[in-house]
């Protein structure tokens, strides 16, 4: 069951990419970001997904409620059940991040605009922020204590490395993010 609740504009998150072509992706996505979305747009992103994701939930037998919102620009979509559903097959990072993609295809197919949706399956995008804000606070931990000048952390999606970069912020030390592709990483410094 699909249900949509007002726009919040508490986060400003970043997809990933995945995939070939995705420094192309990147590079529509930074020249849609210039205008954002109505919220009747985020709004019918967000349906559209949730009927695609529902499908998939039916044709996997897999059970799961599905809930919209729309903030900072993006239509968040998620699925969640109760604890012991069979959804947490699904909530792997690596294939919620496959199944964003295919998600946002199937938006993009039926709008004709590119999509910024973000999916989370069973809160696996709290989970990995969760890891993420561990990995930075080893990298400060080896700054501070280790006395090293930079840390550089494991290539990972746009979308994660924009958590990293404002957890690195509240922290009080500054990053970048280096290299290419699929090898495009997070260095963190002092700031």
């Amino acid at each position: 069951m699909a249900t949509g609740s007002a726009p919040s504009a508490s986060s400003a998150e970043a997809a990933g990419s995945v995939g070939e072509g995705a420094e192309t992706s990147q590079a529509v996505q930074d020249a849609g970001a210039a205008a954002a979305p109505s919220e009747n747009a985020l709004e019918e992103e967000g349906d559209i997904a949730a009927d695609y994701i529902e499908e998939l939930l039916d044709i996997c037998d897999l059970d799961g409620d599905i809930d919209i919102d729309a903030r900072a620009g993006r239509a968040y979509v998620s699925v969640n059940s109760s604890e012991d559903s069979n959804l947490r097959l699904l909530s792997q990072p690596d294939t919620v991040q496959a199944l964003q993609e295919l998600t946002r295809l199937a938006v993009q197919t039926k709008t004709g605009g590119f999509s910024r949706l973000i999916l989370d399956v069973g809160g696996s995008r709290q989970i990995r922020e969760a890891e993420l804000a561990q990995l930075v606070t080893d990298a400060v931990d080896r700054i501070e204590v280790g006395g090293e000048f930079s840390v550089a952390l494991a290539p990972m999606s746009s979308y994660e490395r924009k958590v990293v970069h404002d957890i690195v912020a509240a922290r009080g030390f500054s990053s970048n993010s280096e290299g290419e592709g699929r090898d495009r990483h997070t260095v963190i410094k002092q700031s």
